[in-house]
């Protein structure tokens, strides 16, 4: 027979899980890993309303996207371009960054599969006698592991040509050169983090849904049972 256990610490966790798998996701897709040099404006960069000139243009670039501006010159107008520079993995602008996107592929994998079958720990505590709470709070340090490598790597691609083009000549690796770091990869850093806390507190979850009282809300014979 299913009960259904719902405790604070494990809805937590829960939740937790599901917003660390998204933000990983999420920043991988982003273009906002490097905000590139500003571009000088130009007499097409001036508001129609006020004659003042716009502020420069800053491209960005990520691990396989890349956000610029493209002009129209019948409209003297320009649009910002957003989307994938490398049509397949190999074309990737740094070996690092194909590192980088492996690491980071496999972690958010695992972290997506746990976030899934998070949603129905509130059904299903255990599975071949183990608790679902351990081995998903172990999956999630190994994600977390794959995470760490891949945001270690990910520097040492800043002196790949594709990188120099958007951050000048300075730039090399570990060094950003006229870039500065976009909130892909903060929030990249800001999951990782949050990743280990949720590999910890899924003891917490794992200890509030065996405790003494659920039991004894079992052996009453609910099926619902929620406690704070």
């Amino acid at each position: 027979m299913c009960h259904v256990i719902v405790t604070c610490r494990s809805m937590l966790w829960t939740l937790l899980s599901i917003v660390v798998a998204f933000a990983e996701l999420i920043a991988f897709m982003s273009a906002d890993w490097l905000i590139g040099k500003a571009k000088p404006s130009s007499s097409e960069d001036v508001d129609n309303r006020t004659g003042a000139s716009q502020e420069p243009y800053r491209p960005t670039l990520g691990i396989y996207g890349r956000c610029t501006r493209i002009s129209h010159m019948q409209f003297s107008r320009r649009d910002t371009l957003c989307g994938p520079y490398a049509e397949n993995f190999n074309e990737i602008a740094s070996g690092f960054w194909q590192a980088t996107a492996i690491f980071l592929a496999v972690g958010i994998m695992i972290l997506c599969a746990v976030a899934f079958v998070s949603v129905f720990t509130m059904c299903v505590q255990s599975i071949m006698k183990k608790s679902i709470f351990n081995v998903c709070g172990l999956l999630q340090g190994i994600a977390g592991l794959f995470l760490i490598l891949g945001l270690i790597i990910y520097p040492a691609g800043w002196g790949c040509q594709k990188a120099i083009s958007y951050c000048g000549p300075y730039a090399s690796a570990y060094k950003l050169g006229d870039c500065s770091v976009g909130w892909a990869f903060y929030t990249a850093i800001g999951g990782t983090i949050l990743t280990f806390i949720c590999a910890v507190f899924s003891a917490q979850a794992e200890i509030a849904t065996s405790s003494d009282k659920v039991q004894e809300e079992i052996e009453e014979g609910k099926n619902l049972i929620c406690l704070l």
